[in-house]
């Protein structure tokens, strides 16, 4: 995992980049003005994306110079480096100003959709055995600021403001960080900021079960990705050691509790591994677990990382597995992953560059 030398940085300055409107209020009534500003500055950091007070010409230069001095108004990381592959996708690799460490986000363009794949951990701990990121470890949580930082600096790399998909599917567990990650979707999905439809905002986990069905309850959900992978317990507790604690049958319980709107399903992502998961009574076994959960299937052939004990299925495998699930009338995509050229497709992120 990449750590990036810090450049010196002014101290006690409160970073607003991660505040609601509601925080930046509070920070400005303490700051001796009005609430009002707080608006204001909501308004330019999160709607027109400026990252410098000098720019922020609706206010006073008095008032930007004393900003200044007490504030960050900048995102809090940088674009370290940046790789592109042959079919547009974009890695970033982003150093955080807090620590200097590096984590990454994606940008997968697909005709007219543009989707961002976001971070909310460096690392993670949940040592999926498929997962490349679970080779690095777990370093710390990301701060909403952090989380929706990734998300501004490729809008402004990218110079477009609309029409945005969001995956919080990146290095980490959302759900490990729920409340920063919850705080970054509030501000992603807020029409008069970043301005991110909530039904373009998908979280991936790999079924934090009290988590799952918190985030049900949340006033604005995202569309839910249930990290999926297995059709019994004992491949499931082989290849994610969270099925351990919270197994199929309650992690299905819990999908079944969750509110969904109308016309929304659960996504259950699939990475098919060879002869570990994609046999036929797999594909059989499936069905009879998602029964009563409006849902649909990715399944994902695995994408292989130097070390990695485990290979993609060969090609007719992985039509057949869909087949089969196709004749028991569940809805199934086989997701062809962007960006593996680069170590940007799923499973590949280790804030690691390539050589």
């Amino acid at each position: 995992m990449t750590t990036v030398s810090k450049s010196a940085e002014p101290r006690n300055r409160e970073w607003l980049v991660g505040m609601d409107r509601r925080a930046l209020r509070r920070a400005m009534e303490a700051f001796g003005e009005r609430p009002f500003r707080g608006d204001q500055l909501y308004r330019w950091i999160y709607a027109r994306g400026e990252e410098r007070f000098a720019g922020m010409t609706v206010l006073s230069l008095e008032l930007r110079e004393r900003l200044e001095a007490v504030f960050h108004s900048r995102l809090p990381l940088t674009v370290h480096r940046t790789i592109d592959s042959r079919d547009g996708t974009r890695r970033f690799l982003m150093a955080l100003a807090r620590d200097g460490l590096v984590v990454e986000a994606v940008f997968i363009p697909d005709g007219r959709r543009r989707t961002v794949c976001l971070s909310t951990q460096v690392g993670c701990k949940r040592g999926c055995r498929f997962c490349r990121t679970a080779t690095v470890g777990f370093r710390r949580s990301l701060e909403a600021g952090e989380i929706v930082g990734q998300f501004m600096a490729i809008r402004r790399d990218i110079a477009e403001l609309k029409g945005w998909n969001v995956v919080l599917m990146g290095m980490g567990e959302p759900l490990d960080n729920a409340e920063a990650t919850f705080q970054a979707i509030a501000l992603l999905s807020d029409p008069a900021g970043l301005a991110v439809s909530h039904n373009r905002i998908t979280l991936s986990t790999v079924g934090v079960v009290p988590e799952l069905e918190r985030l049900g309850r949340m006033a604005v959900m995202p569309k839910i990705a249930v990290s999926l992978n297995a059709s019994t317990d004992e491949v499931r507790n082989r290849l994610m050691p969270v099925n351990r604690r919270y197994p199929l049958a309650d992690l299905m319980a819990a999908c079944r509790r969750i509110p969904l709107r109308s016309g929304n399903r659960i996504t259950f992502e699939y990475v098919l591994l060879d002869g570990i998961n994609d046999s036929v009574e797999d594909a059989l076994r499936l069905p009879r677990l998602l029964a009563g959960i409006p849902c649909k299937v990715n399944l994902i052939p695995f994408n292989p990382f130097p070390g990695a004990r485990f290979g993609p299925p060969p090609e007719e495998r992985v039509e057949r597995f869909q087949q089969l699930l196709h004749d028991a009338r569940v809805s199934s995509t086989i997701r062809r992953s962007r960006g593996a050229g680069i170590g940007a497709a799923c499973g590949q992120l280790t804030g690691e560059a390539l050589a």
